[in-house]
């Protein structure tokens, strides 16, 4: 039987691995992002690798495989599809669907996901700008890197934010920083200080915890 916990494993591991471009996530890492212990995290890699869901050796990170990636990516639909639905038809702003698709992704049926993309005119993205993976699991690949790179002088747009920190998507919606968003780099302090920004003529200075949590596309 594939419980919650089982569905909130393998949309974590699926999470970071994409992070890491497909790569093997340790299980420290696991540990850390859903705040459990390691003892824990060990439990239920046996159990997920008993089901087949992850290739897993001791000391040398976990994958998913076919089976897994399929669940997690259906949990994703779910929670991403929801995040917009919450946003768009309920009003709810950009800050707080992340906690609510968490509570409601594992108890929708399938037919009302259908219902839900339908509605939203099967959408591509979540408020956040995350690829929203298609019903066959097909998600789009893109190129991005953190505002915290982009060079000085450059001008780039906003595809991604960060969705898990409420209080820094709301500061980050007072500055109008929202997917497509135009956003001009006037300058950056040295030895890792903040970036001098530019949003529709006002200027700001975003430290590397904010510039770090904004994707743009890859130079």
């Amino acid at each position: 039987m594939i419980t919650q916990a089982i569905e909130d494993y393998l949309k974590i591991i699926y999470k970071l691995s994409s992070g890491q471009n497909n790569k093997s996530v340790s299980t420290n890492a696991v540990a850390e992002c859903m705040s459990v212990t390691q003892a824990s995290v060990t439990g239920m890699m046996k159990k997920l690798f008993d089901l087949n869901l992850i290739d897993y050796k001791r000391y040398h990170g976990v994958t998913l495989t076919e089976a897994g990636e399929k669940i997690a990516l259906e949990i994703l639909r779910h929670h991403r599809l929801l995040e917009l639905y919450l946003a768009e038809a309920l009003g709810f702003s950009w800050d707080k669907v992340h906690a609510e698709a968490e509570k409601l992704e594992h108890h929708i049926s399938e037919e009302f996901e259908e219902k839900i993309a339908e509605l939203l005119g099967h959408p591509l993205f979540d408020p956040h700008g995350a690829p929203i993976p298609t019903k066959d699991g097909f998600v789009p690949k893109r190129n991005l890197q953190t505002l915290t790179l982009a060079a000085v002088g450059s001008t780039v747009f906003v595809q991604q934010v960060i969705d898990e920190e409420p209080e820094v998507l709301r500061y980050l919606g007072n500055l109008g920083v929202y997917p497509g968003c135009e956003i001009k780099v006037l300058g950056k302090a040295p030895f890792s200080g903040p970036l001098k920004i530019q949003i529709a003529g006002a200027e700001y200075h975003l430290g590397e915890k904010l510039t770090n949590q904004i994707f743009i596309e890859a130079t």
